[in-house]
């Protein structure tokens, strides 16, 4: 089974989109970044939450861009994870209802590479199914105040994570932590 990685730009202060899920905010930070750009590489499958499939895209109204995983730096299957699947979906989408069938259907689909997360509440799925093995943070210098948690879980438990790396680039500092 492929590893599942949650990969992910915030703000200083924890959101990873504004309200109502704004991002445009994360524009500004977009700019050059090594970890970044390597990262599609290592991407077999996206595992994406509906609110993440049908949300806002940070590169909205760039032709070349919208509505392409990693502003087009990627292409591949990717499973989404939703209550209402479409009747008919678009070539190269997999919908699923539940995120235990999104995790094996991303993980068989990503060919022995990352199955990249996307989306905050299927992320946080997978970490209470024990199958998120990975949590890639870009931490953008802006605080946004108010929007979407890059995890919530309300009376949660702690989850430790061992750190692997960190880096730092103009636009963001990388953390890298393995779920222990």
């Amino acid at each position: 089974m492929g590893k599942l990685l949650y990969s992910v730009s915030m703000s200083l202060d924890g959101f990873i989109a504004g309200p109502g899920g704004d991002m445009s905010w994360l524009t500004a930070h977009l700019g050059p970044n090594p970890e970044a750009e390597a990262l599609p590489a290592t991407i077999g499958a996206l595992l994406v939450g509906a609110r993440t499939f049908r949300g806002d895209d940070p590169h909205r109204g760039d032709a070349d861009r919208e509505g392409k995983a990693f502003g087009g730096g990627w292409e591949g299957p990717q499973v989404v994870v939703t209550h209402r699947p479409p009747a008919r979906p678009a070539a190269g989408l997999v919908f699923v209802t539940d995120v235990v069938a999104g995790i094996a259907a991303a993980s068989e689909a990503a060919g022995g590479k990352w199955v990249n997360v996307l989306g905050a509440d299927v992320a946080r799925q997978c970490l209470e199914a024990g199958a998120l093995d990975e949590i890639l943070v870009f931490v953008a210098p802006v605080l946004l105040g108010d929007g979407v948690r890059v995890f919530a879980h309300p009376g949660g438990t702690n989850v430790r994570l061992e750190r692997i790396a960190t880096a730092d680039a103009p636009g963001a500092t990388m953390l890298r932590y393995r779920v222990a």
